[in-house]
């Protein structure tokens, strides 16, 4: 498998951290979102994933996964050791709904081409800090009230999910834009606790070959 990747994409992170629980190996293939005008723009990669957008996951036949959430779940499916879900069928859903909440209603309004959209129509930074900073609080502030139910070491009890997966990602872009977090303390406290497995090490943007490129 190849897995095409940027170090600083959200949803690239969630499938790295994804990978390393399941302890896959995965061809790691960088794809610059600025250098170059942008890398996932040019017709190789368009062609290969044609919303222009990371990660993509290239199988050992050829064909081609896009958008993290269903790659993880391919991934459960086809390798269901180390399951990123929790096995009871309530909490199952209730782990995919904290994972799509913030896919589906944090992220897709803080990207980065929502954001260069933003400053593209003359908005001053200090607009589109704001901009930011609402989401995740709308976002991070109904997180916190479901984690208060459900909430050990991880999201679900002591064993690692999706919800996990999301919640790492996309505090790591939270601390990046300087929102800061302290209403949410169970959020931090399991984003720290993750941080200390070295599934979340390894796939942490920082720990990329293709990081400061």
């Amino acid at each position: 498998m190849k897995l095409y990747s940027y170090w600083r994409s959200t949803a690239a992170y969630r499938v790295r951290i994804a990978l390393n629980i399941k302890q896959l190996d995965c061809e790691y293939k960088a794809i610059h979102l600025v250098k170059d005008g942008g890398q996932h723009h040019q017709i190789d990669y368009k062609s290969l994933n044609p919303q222009s957008l990371v990660p993509a996951l290239e199988l050992d036949d050829g064909q081609i996964l896009t958008q993290s959430l269903s790659i993880i779940d391919y991934l459960e499916e086809i390798y269901p050791r180390n399951s990123v879900y929790p096995n009871n069928i309530i909490k199952k859903a209730q782990a995919k709904a904290i994972a799509l909440s913030i896919a589906c209603d944090i992220h897709p309004l803080n990207n980065l081409r929502v954001l260069k959209y933003l400053k593209g129509v003359d908005w001053q930074q200090e607009q589109v800090d704001k901009w930011y900073a609402h989401w995740i609080h709308e976002g991070f502030t109904a997180i916190e009230l479901q984690l208060n139910r459900t909430a050990g070491k991880f999201c679900f009890g002591n064993k690692v999910s999706i919800a996990d997966i999301f919640l790492v990602a996309q505090v790591y872009n939270a601390n990046r834009f300087n929102v800061p977090l302290d209403d949410y303390p169970l959020i931090e406290k399991i984003n720290t606790y993750c941080l200390t497995q070295q599934a979340f090490i390894d796939a942490m943007p920082e720990n990329q070959p293709d990081c400061d490129t």
